[in-house]
């Protein structure tokens, strides 16, 4: 009987958390030769750099712990300065026009399938393999598909959607099949300590997920945008310090006194101007988004799909109209509170990622309208 051939190098995004630490045992056990690898990505003036955070020193050595005793290498590579430029300065400019940015998929197509894939090649390495919670699979003609994982609670492929087909077809996901009740107990098997680790639920850079105080610490206070706030009628409110720390949905910084609860329903970053309005006043029928990517290639006309529109929003029913220049339009079956320009719309047929895009800025619209009926 012939042996099994080795199966490729690979190397492995190591945050120190128990997702990262069980990919590298389930890695290591399926023959792959794996390297683990733990991005810096904290820059010298970042105010992150507590021991929980995931870019923190003490990632760095829960990660190096974790391959010491599964005996694969381990490495340190600074990302520093490329995180500044592609994650940070993005999420600070987005905030500057008026739009919620979302760090987490920049992040993964820049630098953890962007320039890990780049390394991975100059180090022999075939494929890339994180901790996340998604599935790939891989056609009989080579192409690589998206999925949500087995785990509905943790899936992650929201943040996967921006990929292109050779980041897709080099990635390996080896929690997709698994709940994370059975990727703790799998730690705790092998004895990593990383299996009781908490999960975090911030974004890695913000502290607190105070994204309010880390722009002014960032930026600066002359970097803002000061302005108005309006009622939707042109009526004014009252006066802001900046778009920087408003975005669509927001009710608390707005004061009081109006009689009803009032929320954010736009941001004219032309005008610096805060619009404000009644909880309803948030209801769109449809949204523009910008910077597609369509994982089979271009759409060739319009199709029924589930949507999120934020990643911890469920996902609804929709028709997708493809548009030119990598634009698109989402037509909702139900009208949508929330609709947030910057933040990522990721469309879905069942389990499978057709792809997304970014949300642009949407008009006030009048009382809603019903969309046309999806064929059940």
């Amino acid at each position: 009987m012939n042996p099994s051939p080795a199966k490729p190098r690979v190397l492995l995004g190591m945050s120190g958390g128990v997702d990262s630490s069980v990919a590298a045992y389930l890695l290591k056990e399926q023959g792959y030769d794996v390297v683990g690898v733990t991005m810096k990505v904290w820059p010298q003036d970042c105010v992150s750099r507590a021991e929980d955070k995931c870019c923190g020193p003490q990632a760095v050595a829960d990660a190096r712990g974790v391959a010491h005793a599964l005996d694969i290498p381990h490495y340190v590579v600074d990302e520093a300065n490329e995180f500044e430029k592609m994650v940070i300065d993005y999420f600070t400019s987005e905030y500057k026009a008026g739009r919620t940015p979302n760090p987490c998929v920049m992040c993964n197509e820049k630098l953890k399938f962007g320039n890990l894939l780049t390394k991975a090649k100059a180090l022999g390495a075939s494929h890339v393999a994180t901790g996340h919670y998604a599935r790939i699979e891989h056609g009989s003609d080579g192409r690589a598909t998206l999925f949500r994982a087995v785990d509905a609670h943790k899936d992650q492929s929201y943040f996967l959607f921006s990929l292109r087909q050779e980041q897709l077809a080099s990635a390996i996901l080896p929690l997709g099949g698994l709940t994370k009740p059975e990727v703790r107990a799998l730690a705790k098997k092998m004895g990593l300590k990383t299996y009781d680790k908490e999960d975090s639920q911030e974004i890695c850079f913000v502290p607190g997920n105070d994204y309010t105080a880390f722009l002014k610490s960032h930026l600066g206070e002359k970097e803002f945008h000061p302005g108005g706030i309006y009622f939707k009628d042109g009526t004014k409110m009252g006066d802001h310090e900046g778009i920087e720390f408003y975005t669509v949905g927001q009710r608390k910084g707005l004061g009081g006194g109006h009689g009803r609860p009032v929320y954010v329903i736009d941001i004219d970053a032309a005008r610096q101007r805060i619009v404000v309005g009644d909880y309803d006043d948030l209801l769109r029928r449809d949204c523009y988004l910008a910077q597609t990517n369509w994982g089979e290639g271009e759409l060739a006309g319009p199709v029924e799909v589930t949507t999120k529109i934020r990643y911890n929003f469920p996902a609804v029913r929709a028709m997708l109209h493809p548009l030119p220049d990598r634009r698109a339009r989402l037509e909702f079956i139900e009208p949508q509170r929330s609709v947030s320009p910057g933040q990522a719309a990721v469309c879905f047929v069942g389990d499978r990622v057709i792809g997304g895009g970014w949300i642009e800025r949407t008009e006030l619209a009048a009382a809603p309208e019903p969309a046309a009926q999806l064929v059940s």
